[in-house]
């Protein structure tokens, strides 16, 4: 269970970046995500190991499992570390790279850039870099020369929205750049608590086993002995 939940919170994560990586030029940021997927399929390995060791009372099994389950917990502290650090370049990275993509747009939606935007302006309630006032700065509104900025500036609320500066109460007001770095940052969160929280499960596990391991090893030494028909 444990290893279906950290791979689908990879799964999440990888998903949900592909929406913003328009936004990314450093594709290293995925290195938790891509982390947390591959400790998920090998604990779901493990812990058949450890179940599979636990009914059997195997010594070599069980120590076997311990050491394996400290190792990913080592890798989940990784994680962990990593989260962290990327969480940080989030903001530098978003900063360096969304004025690109917002100077790329031209409003025609086979465009990836194009469509990126969009996506985030609605999706977000956002208009522009810091508010809808960055369009004017944009190539595609120099040759568009309408005074509009894209409809998807336009308040969810409001049908007959054409997205002209001249009504600015019917755009949003907020700038998409905060809002993208504070969506990446929740996600990259979402991958440090769950691979804490489960770093905190391996703990349990290799206790567990640890303590098997020890009345184990406490047991007197038997063998089945069979003289004149009668088990001893």
């Amino acid at each position: 269970a444990a290893a279906g939940i950290l791979c689908y919170v990879g799964a999440y994560v990888f998903i949900t970046y592909d929406d913003y990586d328009h936004f990314f030029e450093d594709v290293y940021t995925l290195i938790p995500a891509v982390i947390i997927i591959a400790v998920g399929t090998l604990l779901f390995i493990i812990g058949l190991i450890g179940c599979c060791a636990t009914i059997r009372e195997s010594r070599c099994g069980l120590a076997t499992f311990v050491i394996i389950l400290l190792l990913v917990f080592i890798t989940e502290v990784v994680v962990v570390v990593l989260g962290y650090i990327y969480r940080a370049k989030v903001e530098d990275e978003v900063d360096h790279s969304i004025r690109k993509v917002y100077n790329r747009y031209n409003g025609t939606n086979p465009d990836a850039a194009s469509r990126a935007i969009d996506y985030v302006q609605r999706q977000l309630r956002c208009c522009g870099i810091h508010n809808y006032s960055d369009w004017e700065n944009t190539i595609w509104f120099k040759q568009t020369k309408n005074n509009s900025v894209p409809l998807s500036c336009c308040k969810a609320a409001l049908s007959n929205c054409t997205g002209s500066l001249t009504h600015p109460m019917d755009l949003y007001s907020e700038g998409c750049e905060a809002l993208v770095v504070k969506k990446l940052q929740e996600i990259m969160m979402y991958v440090i608590w769950a691979a804490l929280a489960f770093a905190a499960i391996q703990l349990l596990g290799m206790l567990c086993a640890c303590i098997v391991l020890c009345r184990r090893s406490r047991d007197p030494a038997y063998e089945l002995l069979i003289a004149g028909g009668t088990y001893a």
